[in-house]
């Protein structure tokens, strides 16, 4: 966790407040609350665009072997277990390979021509970027032998305590989320004021949340547009390394990468620039999915879930279905979600802290006080009931389906439905209903090759599929 002495630190190292205005700011934070970013704006000791600025600060790109972290023979072992599958290379597409800059691949690459694994076999032009390497006998099987002990041949990892640094500046704690930029991020949905003037400041906390209710009424749909509502972007390392072992972070299929901006400034390519990821599981999450993954055949290891989670949104949805015991999944979340700090382990036995930095979604159909007990609930900050919606509020969510879906919304045939069947047969409104009934008419439309249309008979035939007798 980026505690408030580290943070005060760093910002005094950077010439941006005074030991002297932090102390104030540590004093007003004392008596008044709130974080300490927010009490040095408030005493006028930082604007809060620069506060905003150090907080997404762009990891720049290392100057040198020291900078990176990594030893050299690291790099040129690496180097060599990427250029077996090449072929023909060059220094700039080895950097490009690699992600580390030129020079410091130039300089292993020497280690490699010295060592006689790499040769050079041609220039386009007289610059040394332009020569042509091939490999050599012995730098094959020196790659076999490298490969042998781990398969690895993605970016350069960056060391465990820069990834935490990182983590650290871009936490979830230092969220500002304006409403009006909420708000939009709902703007698809209908949620009561009540449970959005909830959502707002729950976001901004950073805090665990607890959201509860009859099921179909969107828990699971509230909470991914959650994270839409997160605002900026991170820095995601492709891996980084802990006791000579490589743990890769970086998951195309739940990073999205964001474009550099034109006066964006250099950076260590060895990170990718990423939305405030959101991962989502359900019945499906084990205590394997927690830990670190280990391929024994590659012999490297993957993140676990909310590893990858860091600095965005991690919703467990459907709390309760899971296979494992609910008590031993409960547990498993109660130090880091104390201390902010997850405690892994290799399989060499080896136990390291990363940063648990991210906005928990538990999200449940159950009961609260059948699933979980109190002890546990107090560690969660927010619990929002999401419950059934009001009649005005059905409607208006029948309304957005309609439009949603190209078709066309007729007041007397709603009033048939709320009549003859919610009223009549005494069911209660579900915030999914709309939707699915709407889906059953598109599909008969499309089966008929009608274009779909809101009927009375249409209804009829929708509800009859949805409900079992």
């Amino acid at each position: 966790m980026l505690d408030h002495t580290l943070l005060g630190s760093r910002l005094v190292e950077k010439n941006l407040v005074t030991e002297e205005q932090l102390e104030m700011a540590l004093e007003r934070q004392r008596m008044s609350g709130g974080r300490l970013g927010y009490n040095l704006v408030t005493l006028g000791f930082i604007e809060e665009k620069d506060l905003v600025d150090f907080f997404r600060k762009t990891p720049p790109p290392p100057r040198t072997v020291e900078e990176t972290g990594l030893p050299l023979t690291f790099i040129v072992d690496l180097i060599n277990k990427h250029v077996v599958f090449m072929g023909e290379f060059t220094i700039p597409t080895v950097a490009d390979s690699v992600k580390l800059p030129i020079p410091i691949v130039d300089e292993a690459m020497e280690v490699l021509r010295r060592e006689q694994c790499i040769v050079v076999k041609g220039a386009d032009t007289l610059t040394k970027t332009s020569y042509k390497f091939g490999m050599t006998d012995t730098g094959r099987n020196r790659a076999a032998e490298l490969l042998n002990v781990c398969r690895y041949t993605g970016p350069a990892p960056v060391l465990l305590a820069e990834y935490s640094k990182q983590i650290e500046l871009q936490t979830v704690m230092n969220i500002v989320i304006k409403p009006e930029h909420f708000n939009k991020a709902f703007s698809h949905l209908v949620v009561s004021d009540s449970v959005l003037n909830t959502l707002g400041p729950a976001a901004c906390s950073g805090r665990a949340v607890f959201l509860y209710g009859p099921p179909g009424n969107g828990k699971s749909t509230i909470a991914e547009a959650l994270g839409r509502a997160l605002p900026g972007e991170v820095y995601v390392p492709h891996a980084f390394i802990v006791g000579g072992e490589i743990i890769t972070v970086y998951d195309k299929s739940v990073h999205l990468p964001v474009p550099p901006t034109a006066d964006a400034p250099p950076s260590d390519q060895r990170w990718v620039r990423v939305k405030r990821p959101t991962i989502m599981v359900g019945g499906e999450l084990t205590m394997r999915t927690l830990d670190l993954d280990f391929n024994p055949i590659a012999k490297f290891y993957e993140a676990p879930l909310q590893v990858k989670a860091n600095n965005g949104l991690f919703i467990i949805d459907d709390l309760g279905r899971q296979e494992m015991d609910i008590q031993t999944l409960l547990n498993r979340w109660i130090i880091p979600l104390a201390r902010r700090m997850d405690l892994l382990t290799l399989h060499t036995g080896r136990k390291f802290a990363v940063p648990f930095d991210q906005l928990i979604v538990f999200a449940t159909n159950i009961d609260p006080k059948q699933l979980v007990d109190m002890a546990f609930l107090r560690r969660l900050r927010y619990k929002i009931k999401i419950d059934h919606p009001s009649p005005l509020d059905y409607r208006r969510i029948f309304i957005k389906v309609c439009q949603a879906n190209n078709v066309q919304f007729k007041e007397d045939v709603f009033e048939f439905l709320m009549d003859q069947y919610y009223k009549r047969m005494d069911v209660r409104l579900s915030a999914c209903q709309p939707r699915d009934i709407i889906d059953h008419i598109i599909d008969e439309a499309y089966y008929h090759g009608r274009h779909p249309e809101l009927t009375e008979e249409k209804i009829a035939m929708a509800w009859d599929n949805l409900f079992v007798a």
